[in-house]
């Protein structure tokens, strides 16, 4: 009879072992699940990190602009004022800035042009547009323009002219 009490306590041991395993292969699952969705996740992760990386080298490099360079017409304009007003000279130095190397080689390879076009701008103006801020900023902005005809009577290309620029400017 002893022996039948083992039974019972190895039935005993085998009865709660059936539950136990049960409940440890419900978090093996678990488990399972959260590592393939970890690894899932850290997949889809690297792909989408990787992908991007590849249409970043897919596109072209932004242009980098080539430093901005600046001819100076030298010697400053000088311009006389008509009619009886209190000033009567206008003097004005004059930059041309560019970025482009064969522009700067067509302005002082035809610098006379240049010149001639912008002292008859300038000798057309009145002191009284000139002595306001809009005035000198208007007076820029056509010498701009002046300088972009004149670089496209040459042979230029005028849009490689960004601005004019009046470094000194002397009305007496």
């Amino acid at each position: 009879m002893a022996k039948e009490p083992e039974k019972a306590g190895a039935k005993g041991a085998k009865a709660a072992a059936e539950p136990e395993a049960a409940g440890s292969g419900k978090k093996k699952l678990i488990l399972m699940i959260v590592a393939v969705l970890v690894l899932g996740g850290g997949g889809a992760g690297g792909y989408f990190f990787w992908k991007s990386k590849q249409d970043a080298s897919k596109k072209p490099a932004a242009a980098v602009k080539a430093p901005l360079q600046f001819y100076s017409l030298d010697p400053p304009f000088v311009a006389n004022f008509e009619g009886t007003q209190a000033f009567r000279f206008l003097q004005i130095t004059v930059r041309i800035a560019t970025r482009a190397p064969e522009t700067m080689q067509a302005i002082k390879e035809n610098e006379p042009i240049f010149r001639n076009d912008l002292m008859l701008l300038f000798s057309q103006q009145s002191a009284e547009a000139l002595a306001t801020k809009e005035g000198k900023e208007k007076l820029r902005a056509d010498a701009l323009k002046q300088a972009k005809a004149s670089l496209q009577y040459a042979g230029g290309k005028p849009e490689t002219i960004e601005t004019v620029l009046f470094t000194s400017l002397v009305m007496q």
